[in-house]
C-alpha cells in the first residue's frame, strides 16, 4: 500500500482534503500538531473511580487500553481498572477506546478523540491508530503525568477538545548506531517510548560496522567473540592526527534473546525494528572475527578510529553465502518487511587489487567493481525477496543498477532520492542537511565534541521530504523520511538523547502534520509544555537556543 499524504506539494503533489487545517492555536500543545483539533466546553476530571473501557470482542483496543492504564497510574495512583464493556454500558467518567472498520477518511494510522465533561472517547480503524490516540490524550494531560512515580497533584483532568488526526507520510523513523558505541537494552526500549510518544513508527539499527559487531549470529559466534570488542578508541577527533587513543576496552552485544524483547516491545508500540548488516563496506569488525571473509589475507583488528575504510568484504562466492547465512538468522528475528544492508562508502581499493575478485569480475562477465558490488547487492535482494522481505540500502546501491523492487534511503543529498524516486525506487529520506543529527546544534566551542556540519532545530523543522522536482506519481515513492544519530562520538545513552531530543519532535512534525500548515513559531510555542513532558520521563534532551523565531 503507497503512502497516503494529506497536503502535499503546493504545486505538484497536492491531494485536496477540504478543512484539514490542524487548528495548533487552540491552546493544544501536542506535538507533532494534529490535522485538526479544537477546543469545546467542558473538561473531563479524574478520579479513583475512573475506568478504561473498550467493547467486548473489540481484540485491536484490548492491548491498547491495558497501555493506556500502565502509562497513567504511575503518575496518577488510580487503579484505572481495564475492562470490556457490552453495547449499551454506561461509558460516564471512562476512557473508550473503539476500532471500527468504517472510520473513513483516517487511513491505516489515523483516529479520532473526544473528550468532554463525561469521559474521553478514541476511535480509529486499527490498533495503531488507537495507540496514537492515546499519545494525544497523554498530551493533553498535565506534565507531570509522564513522571515515573506518583505525582504531587490532587487533580487531574483532561481539556474538553475535539481531534481528527492522521500522518502525512507512512515512515516516520529514527536511526540509532549502536556498533560505533554499544548502547544497553534497557536504552534501547527507553528510546522506542520516546520515540511512540512522537508517534514514530520505524527505528532503524545500525548494527554493524568496523568498530564493532553487535547482534549474535548462533552460526558464526566468532562475530560477537571478536568482533564485538575493540581493544581502545580514538580520542578526540578522528581528524586530529597523531591519533591518540584512550586504552580503554569497549564492546558488548545483543542476544538473540535481547531482539527478541526489543523486537516484542517495539511491536506493542506499533514501532517496526529495521536492522541494518554492512556489507561490502564498513566490515573490519567480521573480518576481524573471520579473517578469510577479507580480501588480503591479513589478521586484522577491530577497527579502533573512525572514518572510511578500504578493508571490505571479498567477492567470493563462499562469502556472500556467509552473509546469506547471517542474513537468515536475521530475518528469523526481525518481522521487519525490510532488511537494511548497507551498501555505503564501501572503497574498492582493495577489489581493484585482487587478482581473485578481478578473475570473478570477469567469470561472472562484468565491466568493473562497481557492477560487482550490484552483483553482490542484488545476491542479496534475491535471497531477502525468497524470504518475503524487501532490500533497503543507502543510496550507493543505486550504482551499477538496481532492481526496482529495492527501496533506497537517500543520505548524500535531497536529490538522491529524486533521482531513486523518479527510477522507480521506494525512498527514504535522510539527507545530511536535515537529518544527521550526529552534526552540532549550535556553537562548537558551546557544544560535546560531534562529527561536524550544523543542523539546528528551525533547519530540521523546515525540511520538506517531497521535492519540488517530483511529479505526483514520482511522489508516491517518497515514503517518508528518518533522522540519523551516528555515535562516533556519542559515547552515552545521555548524550544519544541530547543529540536526538527536542530535533526528533521536530521532526516527527515533519512526517506527521501537512506541510502547508506547519509553523515553526507555533511549534517553538508548543515545545515550551513538551519539554515539561520530557523532563517529566526522564529523557536528556537538550535545551532550545533563546533566540524566539519571527512568526
Amino acid at each position: 500500500m503507497r503512502i497516503k499524504t494529506t497536503l502535499i506539494h503546493a504545486a505538484l503533489c497536492a491531494m485536496a482534503f477540504e478543512g484539514a487545517l490542524p487548528s495548533i492555536a487552540c491552546g493544544l500543545s501536542i506535538i507533532p500538531a494534529p490535522v485538526h483539533a479544537e477546543r469545546v466546553r467542558g473538561r473531563f476530571v479524574l478520579d479513583e473511580e475512573t475506568r478504561i473501557l473498550f467493547p467486548e470482542h473489540d481484540a485491536q483496543a484490548g492491548p491498547t487500553a491495558a497501555y493506556l492504564a500502565s502509562v497513567l497510574r504511575p503518575a496518577t495512583g488510580y487503579p484505572l481498572p481495564v475492562a470490556s464493556m457490552a453495547p449499551d454500558a454506561a461509558r460516564k467518567n471512562a476512557f473508550v477506546l473503539i476500532t471500527l472498520d468504517k472510520a473513513e477518511g483516517l487511513g491505516a494510522e489515523g483516529y479520532r478523540l473526544e473528550s468532554n465533561r463525561d469521559g474521553v472517547t478514541i476511535t480509529a480503524p486499527r490498533a495503531a491508530g488507537l495507540f496514537y490516540g492515546v499519545q494525544t490524550l497523554r498530551q493533553l494531560m498535565p506534565a507531570d503525568i509522564f513522571s515515573r512515580s506518583r505525582a504531587d497533584r490532587k487533580k487531574w483532568s483532561v481539556p474538553g477538545a475535539a481531534i481528527e488526526d492522521y500522518p502525512r507520510f507512512r515512515w516516520r523513523g529514527m536511526m540509532l548506531d549502536v556498533a560505533r558505541y554499544f548502547m544497553p537494552k534497557e536504552f534501547i526500549l527507553k528510546f522506542i517510548d520516546e520515540l511512540a510518544l512522537h508517534k514514530m513508527n520505524s527505528l532503524h539499527l545500525h548494527l554493524t560496522d568496523d568498530q564493532g559487531w553487535r547482534i549474535e549470529i548462533k552460526k558464526y559466534p566468532k562475530l560477537t567473540e571478536v568482533g564485538a570488542w575493540r581493544a581502545e578508541t580514538v580520542v578526540r577527533h578522528a581528524g586530529q592526527k597523531p591519533w591518540t587513543f584512550d586504552g580503554e576496552r569497549h564492546g558488548g552485544f545483543y542476544t538473540q534473546d535481547d531482539l527478541r524483547e526489543i523486537v516484542a516491545y517495539a511491536q506493542e508500540r506499533h514501532i517496526n525494528i529495521v536492522p541494518e548488516i554492512e556489507m561490502p563496506g564498513h566490515a573490519q569488525a567480521a573480518i576481524a572475527a573471520y579473517p578469510e571473509l577479507g580480501n588480503t589475507g591479513e589478521a586484522l583488528p577491530v577497527r579502533t578510529v573512525w572514518g572510511v575504510n578500504e578493508n571490505i568484504f571479498n567477492a567470493e562466492e563462499s562469502t556472500i553465502l556467509f552473509l546469506q547465512d547471517v542474513l537468515a538468522e536475521v530475518v528469523s528475528l526481525f518481522p521487519s518487511p525490510y532488511i537494511h544492508v548497507g551498501g555505503d562508502e564501501a572503497v574498492k581499493a582493495q577489489w581493484q587489487q585482487s587478482a581473485a575478485v578481478q578473475a570473478r569480475i570477469q567469470a561472472l562477465g562484468l565491466k568493473d567493481e562497481e557492477e560487482m558490488q550490484r552483483y553482490f547487492i542484488m545476491r542479496m535482494h534475491d535471497f531477502l525477496l525468497e524470504k518475503g522481505r524487501r532490500l533497503i540500502g543507502w543510496d550507493e546501491i543505486l550504482e551499477g543498477g538496481l532492481s526496482q523492487s529495492a527501496t533506497v534511503m537517500a543520505w548524500r543529498g535531497v536529490e538522491k532520492g529524486v533521482v531513486s524516486a523518479q527510477a522507480g525506487h521506494d525512498v527514504v529520506m535522510a539527507p545530511t542537511a536535515f537529518t544527521y543529527f550526529d552534526y552540532y546544534q549550535g556553537k562548537k566551542e558551546s557544544e560535546p565534541l560531534a562529527i561536524g556540519g550544523f543542523l539546528p532545530l528551525d533547519k530540521v523543522y523546515r525540511f520538506d521530504p517531497l521535492p519540488e522536482a517530483l511529479t505526483p506519481a514520482e511522489c508516491d515513492h517518497i515514503l517518508g523520511a528518518q533522522g540519523q544519530i551516528w555515535t562516533e562520538y556519542i559515547e552515552t545513552p545521555e548524550h544519544a538523547e541530547y543529540m536526538a531530543f527536542p530535533r526528533t519532535c521536530a521532526l516527527s512534525e515533519v512526517v506527521w502534520t501537512p506541510q502547508q500548515a506547519r509553523d515553526f513559531a507555533g511549534f517553538v510555542d508548543r515545545l515550551q509544555k513538551h519539554l515539561d513532558r520530557l523532563e517529566n520521563a526522564g529523557v536528556r534532551y537538550r535545551k532550545p537556543d533563546a533566540k524566539r523565531p519571527r512568526r
